[in-house]
């Protein structure tokens, strides 16, 4: 499978013939705009597929959330935006277009009746999973397109090990912790 993939050429061959530099390494000039291209096709395919569904990528992001945390669906308004990295008011924001939707609830904590829970509602759960399945199988036939199995876990072998790298260096004192 790899043989005839392997001459042809893609756009990121054509930028790396123009480069000029002796310090420059194609090798990983190419690496890198690769895995930015896929992420840009990436990002664009999820943001098409969630265009039908009427929600934004942040908004799917909170979905995500919340059915990541398993049974009951449920977090507090304040957890949400410290999970998604946002101010309480923009957190506030998002939750009232999601409940207006019938994605998500707000609901009384029974732990702390000054606080609210929000919850993914059975329609929320029904997109997550319907959305998720859909996603899956698309992306799913993509990479089946390109690469076999064996090369699809060699591939997410190489990645994993990339994405360490940069986790370490970013965990080093001083630097950020997520990319």
């Amino acid at each position: 499978m790899t043989e005839t993939h392997q001459t042809e050429t893609d756009h990121v061959d054509a930028f790396l013939e123009e480069l000029d530099g002796p310090e420059i390494d194609l090798t990983v000039e190419g690496i890198v705009d690769r895995i930015m291209g896929l992420s840009r096709r990436l990002r664009r395919s999820m943001d098409e597929a969630l265009e039908r569904v009427d929600l934004s990528w942040e908004e799917w992001r909170l979905i995500c959330a919340l059915r990541n945390q398993g049974e009951p669906y449920r977090l507090s308004p304040g957890e949400l935006a410290h999970k998604q990295e946002l101010s309480t008011g923009a957190m506030t924001n998002r939750l009232d277009r999601l409940e207006k939707a019938g994605l998500v609830r707000r609901l009384p904590n029974p732990d702390d009746r000054r606080s609210l829970l929000v919850e993914l509602t059975d329609d929320g759960k029904r997109l997550w999973d319907d959305f998720v399945e859909v996603q899956a199988a698309k992306e799913a036939l993509i990479t089946s397109a390109a690469l076999d199995e064996a090369e699809r876990e060699q591939l997410n072998a190489y990645l994993r090990r990339l994405m360490i790298a940069f986790e370490r260096s970013e965990a080093a004192p001083g630097r950020r912790a997520h990319l």
